[in-house]
């Protein structure tokens, strides 16, 4: 998996970096998530989609650093957010259904 693949404008890409890139990419596109939702409503919101984006994204930055880099510092930056994140989903789930219970 370290084995470059394409080299562009001096940057290596393996599929470790690639992984890398993608958690990056879900990690902070839950900002434009939020920011969508937010604008529509008119109000502060955060969307069951954002937790999603959120663990999904330190999911793989968490492999990426394990597997591909071996870097205690990423591994500690990324385990603490996923556990929030999932936290978060696990509370806004229960919120929801909860609610469903409530009108039905």
């Amino acid at each position: 998996m370290n084995q470059p693949f394409l080299v562009v404008m001096g940057v290596t890409l393996t599929p470790w970096k690639l992984m890398g890139y993608l958690g990056v990419a879900l990690f902070a596109g839950r900002w434009f998530v939020q920011l969508y939702y937010s604008r529509k409503l008119g109000k502060p919101v955060v969307p069951t989609v954002f937790w999603i984006m959120s663990i999904s994204g330190s999911l793989l930055l968490l492999t990426y650093f394990t597997f591909g880099k071996n870097d205690s510092v990423g591994i500690l930056s990324n385990l603490f957010p996923a556990g929030v994140a999932a936290y978060n989903l696990y509370l806004d789930l229960a919120h929801k259904r909860g609610r469903r219970e409530a009108n039905a």
